[in-house]
């Protein structure tokens, strides 16, 4: 109820702190700095994979995912399943991962060939799936392998649950088995799936 300069006074502070003027363009926006944040953060999952369709599954569906998540074991990552809802499975439209230190692909970066989705030829939970390929190429136990390498075979991507349990958030890594002394060499490369969406180059940021 407005009835005084203290009430008037109040009402000014809301609005304004919900409104951006950007100079040089003319005209005010309408923002927080938590909505401001959060744009930075979110994921464009629409756009994430390119217009390929060599590694889609099938329409996700609840079922799938429980069924999956049975079958291995692990609750899988919301964003993950968010992803798949998009689209299930494929090539990510920026393919290269920049990383802190080298891998057997680059020593800045992994390149990510594609994502598994669920169901379907290709998916995590197959005959195919991930644990067809820990038992096939000796990668570490530690989760589920949803993503390959152009390398086919040698190195993968992996949801990392050694650390938070079959049913928390799991950190995702890339692996790589073909090492001198025959040990996987692992290098972690997000912390949660959703940060790793987020966190994908073009190619061209790594001039060969």
């Amino acid at each position: 109820r407005l009835g005084s300069w203290g009430n008037y006074t109040h009402c000014f502070n809301v609005c304004f702190r919900y409104l951006r003027w950007r100079p040089g363009e003319g005209r005010i926006d309408l923002c927080t700095n938590k909505a401001d944040e959060r744009m930075k953060t979110m994921v464009n999952f629409k756009d994430w994979f390119d217009d390929g369709d060599y590694y889609t599954g099938p329409p996700l569906t609840d079922e799938m995912v429980r069924n999956a998540e049975k079958e291995l074991g692990y609750k899988l990552p919301k964003s993950y399943i968010e992803l798949l809802r998009v689209k299930n499975g494929g090539s990510p439209a920026l393919s290269c991962f920049p990383t802190k230190e080298p891998t057997g692909w680059a020593p800045d970066h992994v390149e990510v060939m594609c994502i598994y989705g669920i169901g379907g030829e290709d998916g995590i939970d197959t005959e195919s799936g991930s644990s067809y390929l820990i038992g096939e190429w000796g990668y570490p136990d530690v989760g589920v392998v949803i993503g390959m390498t152009p390398s086919a075979g040698d190195e993968a991507i992996m949801l990392d649950y050694s650390q938070c349990g079959p049913q928390g958030e799991p950190r995702v890594i890339y692996v790589d088995v073909e090492t001198k002394d025959g040990k996987p060499h692992v290098v972690v490369l997000a912390e949660n799936f959703e940060e790793f969406l987020q966190g994908f180059k073009s190619k061209d940021e790594f001039p060969e």
